[in-house]
């Protein structure tokens, strides 16, 4: 079946709110609006204004709302517009949601899934173009997971709603126009990386947005006699840093694509991660390609060249090969 990434989210969370009445969305312009990446369009009429809640604008609030009502024995889809609103929301999320389960001595979970929109690429300027994956991926506690695909952004949902700690779900905005076929296997777990490509040359190491650019890269290092491995991280806490360790043995090269700033980064802790379990397996250096260290520009031709690009994945993998 053919259908967009949009779409894909749209079906988990209609399956979701159709399959058990605990469900519901919160967030702003949920509901009349049918969401900011009309996601949600229809929810409203068919669920009604009970389980699909528009909210204040007060991410503090209504996430501390969810916190509440996940407590409280339900299930609740709390979606924040995009990843720099949820620095509102900080507090919430990393001392209480994260932390409670530990503060409580086990006595109480926080079974809430926490959905935003993250990534550059659509002229949306320096406040509105963040990748601050690693930010939450640093917290213990949270789950933390980026589906790529069409398949993951379908598949992923479910097993997060059954997750009895917080979880939080990073949708690329450039993804949701993503166009391709849903497998007939879209169901996931959301513990383990995926293999997107097979490689024996290189293995390009990423996660959502980049994967396709990683993809990209592959096809045109293939046309030079290269074949990149493309590992999708997936889930970023924790990291499955077993599938990494295999392709690692298997190429003894790798590149991380991380659309994050370099300092400080997911791909910093992705390459620490490689040289503690697989430093006698490397024949070089590990590389990265991070975003410039700049805030986002607006003007179209000097966003694409702060992000991470299809010509600087491959400049890199060739670097890393000694071509």
């Amino acid at each position: 079946m053919k259908m967009t990434y949009r779409e894909a989210v749209r079906q988990a969370m209609h399956e979701a709110l159709a399959a058990d009445p605990r469900v519901f969305l919160m967030g702003e312009d949920v509901g009349k609006y049918g969401g900011t990446y009309a996601c949600s369009k229809g929810f409203l009429e068919e669920f009604g204004p009970e389980r699909i809640r528009d909210t204040p604008l007060s991410e503090l609030g209504f996430v501390g709302a969810g916190i509440g009502a996940a407590l409280g024995g339900l299930r609740p889809i709390v979606e924040v517009m995009t990843v720099n609103f949820s620095l509102l929301a900080l507090d919430q999320i990393v001392n209480t949601a994260a932390a409670l389960r530990h503060m409580s001595g086990g006595q109480f979970s926080v079974p809430l899934v926490l959905r935003m929109a993250t990534g550059a690429g659509r002229q949306l300027a320096a406040q509105h173009s963040h990748s601050l994956e690693n930010w939450y991926a640093h917290i213990p506690g949270i789950r933390v997971l980026a589906p790529a695909t069409i398949g993951d952004a379908r598949g992923m949902l479910g097993p997060a709603l059954a997750d009895p700690d917080p979880v939080v779900i990073f949708e690329h905005a450039q993804l949701y126009n993503l166009e391709g076929e849903l497998p007939a296997d879209w169901r996931c777990d959301i513990a383990s990386a995926a293999v997107r490509r097979e490689g024996t040359d290189v293995s390009l190491i990423t996660y959502g947005g980049s994967l396709p650019k990683a993809l990209a890269a592959a096809e045109q290092l293939a046309a030079e006699g290269i074949a990149a491995e493309v590992i999708d991280l997936r889930v970023l806490r924790p990291l499955d840093t077993a599938t990494l360790a295999a392709s690692l043995r298997k190429t003894h090269k790798a590149v991380v694509v991380d659309e994050g700033w370099k300092s400080g980064s997911l791909a910093a802790e992705v390459m620490a991660c490689i040289v503690e379990q697989c430093f006698f397996d490397l024949d070089a250096p590990v590389a990265r390609v991070c975003s410039e260290e700049v805030p986002i520009p607006y003007a179209k031709h000097m966003e694409e060249a702060a992000l991470p690009q299809v010509p600087k994945i491959v400049a890199a993998a060739k670097q890393v090969i000694g071509k």
